[in-house]
Parts: structure tokens; C-alpha cells; sequence
């Protein structure tokens, strides 16, 4: 294994944690954007595994891309402004106050 393994295993695992995070919000707030997310989280997340089985296979820079890519396009979705005053902890968790819908 060699360093640019492990770059691609942390970048597929932080794609893996921003969907994670919009389908945190957007089971407590029901918004639209967030649901969108989340629902393509799970094609970018499995692209950010293919990116590490392809570094896994010799190949770290095809990983690499494709992880790369995955969090360029997991970052175009948008999403509704959801907070109000929260710190930087709560924002990096994804907490929210439940909402009614």
C-alpha cells in the first residue's frame, strides 16, 4: 500500500460522511435540496468506493479522480439554508432542530 491509497480511502470515507450528514438533515427537517442529496449521496458514495477498489488495483490515480469527482458533484447539489445561529460543531455534525412537517 502506499500513500496515495490511503488519500483516496479518506476522501471516499469523507463523501461517505457528507451523505451521511444530508440524510442526518434531512430526516430532521424534511427539506426537498436535502433529500435530493442524500439520494445522490448514495451514487457519489459508490463512486468514491469504485475510486478506492481502483487504487486498490494500481491504479491511485484513477481513484483518486474519481473520488475528486464525487465530492465536486456531491457539492453542486442545493440545499435549503437551514441554520440559524449554530456553531461550527453542530454544522460539521449536521444538527438540526426537528422540524414539523
Amino acid at each position: 500500500m502506499d500513500i496515495l491509497f490511503y488519500v483516496t480511502c479518506f476522501g471516499a470515507a469523507v463523501v461517505i460522511f457528507l451523505w451521511l450528514r444530508d440524510l442526518r438533515i434531512y430526516g430532521r427537517t424534511g427539506r426537498a435540496g436535502y433529500r435530493r442529496a442524500a439520494l445522490r449521496g448514495i451514487f457519489w458514495s459508490a463512486t468514491g468506493l469504485a475510486g478506492v477498489a481502483a487504487a486498490d488495483f494500481n491504479q491511485p490515480f484513477i481513484g483518486i479522480a474519481l473520488v475528486l469527482g464525487a465530492l465536486y458533484m456531491q457539492g453542486r447539489d442545493e440545499r435549503e439554508r437551514i441554520w440559524t445561529g449554530e456553531g461550527s460543531l453542530e454544522r460539521f455534525l449536521g444538527a438540526v432542530r426537528i422540524q414539523k412537517r
